[in-house]
């Protein structure tokens, strides 16, 4: 068995606990070489939670640990430079999405490092096992040419990668229209839990239209979505001869051949199968559409995803092929930043060709 890969981390939010979860669970696939966190304090209180080795500076963490890749998991704002620091001292680096906050910052950053910058983006919703399953689905060929995707599962940026990864679309412009709806909800848990009281909160929804000519994307979304016991993630994609919706599927074996069908999760765990508790596959029919590397770690979905970025990241340090490059990092967020411009103003936004994409 090969051994864990080594990987250190810039940042000591929410986000970059993931990554710790994910090593402290996995540890025959993954080591944390060290954290950079400033405040002494909280890098204390990351050592004796973690053990691992925390650092005040980034410099301090590369002089001192060995690791095939840094984790960015830092605020927006602050990652180009990060980024620019890893870059010019030539260690491969996975940023948190997005990689920068403005159209102006991600053009100034993508002009600084270049194309050749050895930087991918740790965008874990197309590897979410579910999302995983409809893709390879979507890409098989059943459904024939996809030219419509409906996704209500992820905000901004995260929304727009699953839509152009259904649509096959890569950076190529859109008509964006949008708006926004505000309604109430009751409550729900959040990152700290379930809510101590009842109480009625304003609940924002984005609608918006992405119109690739010849393909088209709909957002639908509300934050609450992400932990709300009473909201859910919808998604539906159509091609000429299928679709997906949510978790059923249809397709024609030929033309008066349908066929209906369900992608279904397949656990360990229950009855009297020992095998710890875990998920081991979705299939689709009798067909393996996913099957999770990480087994037997009890792993959530988005672990999962997050574990697949940082296997690929291995991967593509030691040179191999990227999986989620600046350049789509950037081209994602910048339609986000275009879908809200839409809603606020009430007008089709059409985008342009950046740095990036040219």
């Amino acid at each position: 068995m090969s051994a864990a890969v080594r990987f250190g981390i810039v940042g000591g939010g929410w986000r970059a606990e993931f990554f710790l979860r994910i090593a402290a669970a996995l540890p025959e696939r993954f080591e944390v070489a060290g954290i950079v966190v400033r405040s002494p304090d909280k890098a204390e209180a990351f050592r004796r939670k973690w053990n691992v080795p925390a650092f005040g500076s980034t410099r301090e963490m590369l002089a001192a640990a060995d690791a095939a890749f840094v984790v960015v998991s830092v605020p927006r704002s602050a990652a180009p430079d990060v980024l620019r620091e890893l870059n010019a001292a030539g260690m491969p680096a996975l940023c948190e999405t997005p990689p920068a906050q403005t159209l102006e910052e991600m053009t100034k950053l993508y002009r600084s490092v270049g194309s050749q910058a050895r930087i991918q983006v740790a965008e874990q919703y197309p590897f979410q096992p579910n999302h995983a399953a409809r893709l390879a689905v979507a890409g098989s060929g059943k459904l024939g040419r996809v030219t419509l995707a409906e996704v209500s599962a992820a905000h901004d940026y995260h929304g727009i990668v699953l839509l152009r990864r259904f649509l096959g679309v890569g950076f190529e412009n859109a008509a964006i229209r949008g708006m926004s709806f505000r309604s109430p909800i009751t409550e729900g848990p959040g990152r700290d839990g379930p809510p101590a009281t009842h109480r009625v909160v304003e609940s924002v929804q984005t609608i918006a239209f992405f119109d690739f000519g010849d393909r088209l994307g709909m957002y639908d979304f509300t934050g609450d979505q992400y932990f709300s016991w009473i909201r859910s993630p919808r998604l539906l994609v159509r091609g000429e001869a299928g679709e997906i919706n949510n978790f059923e599927v249809r397709y024609l074996r030929d033309y008066r051949s349908p066929v209906e069908t369900q992608l279904r999760r397949v656990h360990a765990g229950h009855d009297g199968n020992l095998e710890g508790f875990h998920l081991k596959a979705i299939l689709c029919g009798d067909e393996y559409v996913y099957r999770n590397e990480f087994a037997p770690g009890r792993l959530a979905d988005d672990e999962l995803a997050i574990a697949e970025c940082l296997s690929r990241m291995a991967d593509y340090a030691a040179g191999g092929p990227g999986f989620y490059s600046l350049a789509e990092a950037c081209q994602d967020h910048y339609l986000g930043l275009l879908m809200h411009q839409a809603a606020k103003s009430g007008e089709t936004v059409v985008s342009q060709t950046q740095i990036w994409s040219a």
